[in-house]
C-alpha cells in the first residue's frame, strides 16, 4: 500500500467526524461535503510526517475551510435562511438526521445571525470541546478573543430564554458585591463570593503589566483584589456583568466574570490586550 493510500485510509476514518464539524459550522450538508473534500485535497498535498494528531490537524483544516466559506457567503450577502440545511437527493440520509438533531431550525436561524468567527468559535468549543488556543489559531486571534467570541455567540443562542434578564440582574448583584468587598478590604466577604475552584487568568498584555498569568484558589484570588479595586467600575462586558478599569473613558483592562448557578465566582479573565478590548462590547453601568 502506497503512502497516499495509507493517508486516504486515515482520512476516511475521520471523514464522519469532519463532516459533522463542517455541517454544524455551515448548517448545510452539501457545503459540508465540499469542505471535507477540500480538506482531503489539502491533506494530499501536505507534508504530515511530523503531525502527531492527524484528526486534530484535519479538524483545524476543515474548520479553516468552513471559515472561508462563511466569509464568502457573507461577502456575497446571501440570505442565510435561503441556504439549504441539507443537500437535496444526494445527501446521506443518516447525516441529514444527525444535522437535524444537532441543529434544529430555531438554532440555525440564530447561528445565521452570528458573524463567521463567532459562529466558528461557538460551534467548535460548545459542540466539539475544541480548546480556545486551537480555535484562536484558526480564526487568527488570541485565546481571550476566541473565548469572548464564543461567549457572545452563546448568549445570542440563549437570548430567547425568558430568565436571561433575571440571570443578568442576579450576576450584576454578585459583581457589585464583589466590587464593594474589594474596595472595602473585606477579605471574608470576598471569600464567600468565590468558588473553591476559582481561577484568575490574565492575558499576555496584562502579564506584561506585572500580574500573574494564573492565580488559583479563593484566598489567592481574593488577595489580588482585596483593597485594590478603587478605580474599577461595573460594566456589561458582551452583555454580562464584569469590572472595567478605564482611562478617560477608554477601557484599559476588563475583568470578565464566570458565575455558576449557586452564585459563586468560578473564574475571572483579566483582559488588557487592545485588540481583545476592541472586540468586546463594553457598557458602563
Amino acid at each position: 500500500m502506497s503512502d497516499l493510500e495509507i493517508l486516504a485510509a486515515r482520512f476516511e476514518a475521520d471523514r464522519g467526524h469532519l463532516r459533522q464539524v463542517a455541517q454544524r459550522i455551515l448548517g448545510s450538508a452539501h457545503e459540508a461535503d465540499d469542505a471535507v473534500q477540500e480538506a482531503w485535497v489539502r491533506l494530499s498535498r501536505a507534508d504530515t510526517t511530523e503531525v502527531d494528531n492527524l484528526t486534530g490537524w484535519l479538524t483545524t483544516v476543515v474548520s479553516r475551510v468552513c471559515l472561508d466559506m462563511l466569509r464568502s457567503r457573507q461577502a456575497r450577502r446571501e440570505d442565510p435562511a435561503e441556504l439549504p440545511v441539507v443537500a437535496a437527493e444526494t445527501a446521506d440520509p443518516e447525516q441529514e438526521a444527525v444535522l437535524a438533531d444537532a441543529l434544529g431550525p430555531a438554532l440555525l436561524l440564530v447561528l445565521d445571525t452570528l458573524g463567521p468567527r463567532e459562529r466558528l468559535a461557538f460551534v467548535l468549543h460548545d459542540m466539539f470541546a475544541v480548546p480556545f488556543p486551537e480555535i484562536a489559531e484558526i480564526i487568527g486571534a488570541s485565546p481571550a478573543v476566541a473565548r469572548q467570541l464564543a461567549s457572545r455567540a452563546r448568549r445570542r443562542v440563549q437570548g430567547s430564554d425568558p430568565t436571561n434578564e433575571g440571570e443578568i440582574r442576579r450576576k450584576r448583584e454578585i459583581v457589585d458585591a464583589f466590587l464593594a468587598a474589594a474596595r472595602g478590604g473585606d477579605f471574608g466577604a470576598l471569600l464567600e463570593l468565590l468558588d473553591p475552584s476559582v481561577v484568575l487568568r490574565a492575558d499576555d498584555a496584562a502579564v506584561s503589566m506585572g500580574v500573574s498569568a494564573l492565580v488559583s484558589g479563593p484566598s489567592e484570588v481574593a488577595g489580588v483584589f482585596n483593597g485594590r479595586a478603587k478605580a474599577l467600575r461595573t460594566a456589561l462586558i458582551d452583555g454580562l456583568p464584569g469590572l472595567v478599569w478605564a482611562l478617560r473613558g477608554e477601557p484599559k483592562v476588563a475583568f470578565a466574570f464566570t458565575i455558576d448557578e449557586d452564585g459563586r465566582v468560578t473564574g475571572i479573565e483579566q483582559l488588557a490586550d487592545p485588540a481583545t478590548l476592541a472586540a468586546l462590547a463594553i457598557e458602563f453601568l
